[in-house]
């Protein structure tokens, strides 16, 4: 499995860590194919890498340096030539199952949301137990879009013909059709709409009710649209009245409370825009941040 090196790893760390002696992995996944509006997500993952650098290893709410006390290897981009829809979501998957099967934890970065229907699948033959927790402005449940199933507008959909939906939580979901609506009532997909929970419908601690929902082992999966376009105006689809960064961390503070482990995260979505540094920058930081949620008590 080629590795990137200093120049153009997450985080630049220098080759200090070896792939053998990493317990972190990153693995770019590049995929574009089905993206509706705002182009641009197969950039995504190689500017993620370019922002990390300016990323600092120390975390002071947990006062230490994942990165050196784990080691995180990158994995190279992968390579998707002509592939598309399930040839091109077989390729991730038998990325991540080298990953698993390595001890890794792993985060696959994209890319369109297509590709975390490859990592949820290859996380769920390992960890049988776990829940999803899908951050997100919309609920990605059509069965097709666009005359695709393997639209980034169905992955959930694809995830809920292998997946107990009753262990799926989504949350800041602002934008959807009536038949995603009436999936998720009659699937019990636990979602905490954006109205809702500024309407006070979950109470103030409306992260805690979110992180009641999930079971022991988590997989994330984050749509970086799941933010207020104020902060996040780089993705396909920005929709209004979107969640800030500070708020969203609490969920992971209330799931550690919880005593709740992450076993695994993609972040995706994001398409970089020229002269416009912070959304790269909020984006890596981010996956960085969750690392030491995943790996802090």
């Amino acid at each position: 499995m080629q590795i990137l090196d200093s120049t153009s790893n997450f985080l630049a760390i220098d080759k200090k860590y070896k792939y053998e002696e990493s317990k972190i992995a990153i693995l770019p996944a590049p995929y574009e194919f089905s993206t509706s509006y705002g182009k641009g997500a197969d950039k995504g993952p190689e500017e993620i890498l370019n922002a990390s650098a300016y990323v600092e290893f120390y975390d002071d709410e947990f006062d230490s340096e994942i990165c050196f006390d784990k080691g995180i290897t990158t994995i190279a981009p992968i390579e998707f030539g002509e592939r598309s829809g399930k040839e091109a979501l077989d390729l991730i998957k038998t990325n991540v199952e080298t990953l698993l099967k390595d001890d890794k934890f792993v985060i696959t970065i994209g890319g369109e949301h297509t590709i975390s229907i490859a990592p949820i699948e290859a996380h769920f033959a390992k960890y049988h137990d776990m829940s999803v927790l899908h951050f997100d402005a919309h609920s990605d449940l059509r069965q097709e879009y666009e005359d695709s199933p393997y639209s980034h507008a169905c992955f959930m959909a694809r995830v809920a013909e292998f997946f107990p939906t009753s262990r799926i939580t989504q949350v800041g979901i602002r934008a959807q059709c009536k038949e995603e609506a009436e999936f998720i009532r009659s699937s019990g997909i636990s979602t905490f709409y954006a109205s809702a929970i500024r309407r006070g419908l979950h109470g103030e601690d409306w992260q805690k009710a979110v992180a009641s929902t999930l079971g022991e082992k988590i997989y994330v999966t984050f749509d970086v649209d799941y933010f207020d376009p104020s902060i996040m105006p780089a993705t396909g689809t920005p929709e209004p009245d979107g969640f800030q960064y500070h708020e969203t961390l609490e969920i992971f503070r209330e799931i550690l409370k919880l005593g709740k482990k992450i076993i695994g995260l993609d972040v995706v979505e994001l398409a970089p825009m020229d002269g416009l540094h912070h959304p790269n920058l909020t984006t890596a930081r981010l996956i960085y941040k969750i690392l030491n949620f995943a790996f802090n008590k």
